[in-house]
């Protein structure tokens, strides 16, 4: 049960983070989700860096478990990245959607793997 507490706790702060960086006044005009490409990036770039650290100084499983599924869960959001996509398709933005999908995708990767190497 205390798992579910912690990863409750965690999501809830990842959630709050995730709604103020929705609150900054960043957008573009062209409705592409740029606010949700960078707390996806930044997401992938803070577990790679939780993993790192996780193994590399035995952090307390617990603390793992709280901040990468936890906070990084949600604070990173697949359901709206897909939902944007979609909504970028239906308004014929195929480009754009389909741009946004490679970007996400690839830029969030290259994230993981420079928190791994800055740390190695």
């Amino acid at each position: 049960m205390i798992k579910c507490l912690c990863v409750g706790l965690g999501g809830a702060v990842g959630a709050m983070l995730r709604y103020l960086i929705g609150l900054v006044p960043v957008g573009a005009s062209n409705g592409f989700p740029v606010k949700t490409l960078l707390i996806n990036i930044l997401g992938a770039f803070v577990i790679g860096v939780l993993a790192v650290l996780g193994e590399k100084h035995s952090l307390p499983p617990l603390l793992v478990l709280t901040l990468k599924t936890g906070v990084c869960g949600g604070f990173t959001t697949f359901s709206t990245f897909a939902l944007e996509t979609s909504q970028l398709f239906q308004n014929g933005s195929y480009g754009l959607g389909i741009g946004y999908v490679c970007a996400s995708v690839i830029l969030s990767i290259v994230a993981v793997q420079l928190a791994c190497l800055w740390l190695s």
